[in-house]
């Protein structure tokens, strides 16, 4: 059935291309999407973010429109089938990832065995909710999502409620990359803010914040964690294994600040 959503999703998107560039068709698409979701709940960006909405409108005709409602309908059902990389999926099978655009996505069963290597077993979950109350996920590059997607179906297989017991702090310089991963973390109600920006050079511009966690209080969940815990709020937090990148972890500009750094000054994937 998945596969049978991946081709209908693509059959879709075709069909866009005998108007327009498709890789800014699947862009556009991605943006009024997150837009949609966002503005159902981060008013502090509505207005903002709705004119740039019919911008996008602007550009296409009503039958469109009208597939693009038909993509955002097959990309919910196939992401209630079963949690996947839908987004990432549909990039590679209308072959956008070729390396004149450079950018190519993790296949979501390795992504699957990274998360549950990193994430560890149920036992140091559980010692990591005992001790914070929840889980706290750092991703310095995310692409469309897959490595949290995994992540939380690895936390929900061992046993507790992502939805509830997870909060993710999302980075990537792309914001079509950004897009794709807020979307879909929004459909499987993951509590994240996903921020447009560069881990690197630790500069970011505009923050995504999913409706699980505006619904879940998580701006005062995360600020009540960091006055509990004095100056480090994610002490015990996922396992580190050996992914860690040599810089500071991204930060929200409007939310509460959820450091995860190592003596050596070193970020924490998870």
């Amino acid at each position: 059935m998945t596969s049978a959503r991946l081709n209908s999703i693509v059959n879709l998107f075709e069909s866009c291309r005998y108007k327009h560039d498709l890789y800014t068709v699947f862009g556009d698409w991605c943006e009024c999407a997150a837009i949609s979701m966002s503005n159902a709940v981060d008013l502090a960006h509505f207005e903002k973010r709705e004119a740039r909405y019919l911008e996008i409108a602007n550009r296409y005709d009503a039958r469109t429109m009208s597939d693009f409602s038909k993509i955002m309908g097959e990309v919910v059902m196939a992401l209630e089938e079963k949690p996947h990389d839908i987004l990432g999926a549909t990039f590679h099978a209308l072959e956008l990832h070729n390396k004149a655009r450079g950018q190519f996505f993790t296949p979501y069963p390795i992504c699957q065995m990274m998360a549950r290597m990193v994430a560890g077993s149920p036992e140091d979950m559980r010692k990591s909710i005992e001790r914070r109350g929840f889980l706290i996920a750092h991703e310095p590059a995310v692409g469309s999502g897959a490595m949290i997607i995994a992540l939380a179906e690895a936390v929900l297989d061992a046993g507790f409620n992502y939805q509830q017991l997870l909060h993710v702090t999302a980075v990537d310089i792309d914001p079509r990359a950004v897009h794709m991963a807020y979307i879909q973390f929004s459909l499987l109600h993951i509590p994240a803010t996903v921020i447009i920006g560069d881990t690197l050079a630790m500069r970011f511009c505009e923050d995504w914040h999913t409706m699980a966690h505006v619904m879940g209080g998580w701006s005062s969940r995360l600020a009540a964690a960091l006055q509990d815990g004095g100056t480090d709020a994610t002490s015990g937090s996922l396992p580190t294994g050996a992914a860690t990148v040599a810089v500071k972890p991204p930060l929200p500009t409007r939310e509460p600040q959820t450091p995860t750094v190592e003596k050596n000054g070193q970020l924490r994937l998870f």
